[in-house]
């Protein structure tokens, strides 16, 4: 389970059944648990904001690679988790689009 920062975005995509297609230890040691879903997340401020989660504590991650993949999310700079989703400028053919 991710860490209590980021547990309201989790269970609210849990809940609306959106495809988690990872989850584990990502990157490197640096990272924790970190789950990706099949979305992408349009307007991360204003999903921390609506669900009243602690901003000073999350951080926008955003990578593009041509190679070593993509994604788009918030991360936990207290406890190293994160929830992704594809890159907004990725191909989104038939994805959720989630704010």
């Amino acid at each position: 389970m991710l860490c209590q920062h980021l547990k309201p975005l989790e269970a609210e995509l849990i809940s609306k059944n959106i495809k988690e297609t990872y989850r584990g230890q990502a990157w490197s040691d640096n990272c924790r648990e970190w789950a990706y879903f099949d979305c992408v997340f349009v307007d991360l401020d204003k999903t921390i904001s609506r669900l009243g989660m602690d901003k000073q504590k999350l951080e926008i991650h955003s990578h593009f690679g041509t190679h070593d993949g993509q994604e788009h999310g918030l991360i936990c700079k207290e406890c190293n988790d994160g929830i992704m989703g594809r890159h907004p400028e990725a191909n989104r053919s038939g994805v959720v689009e989630y704010v």
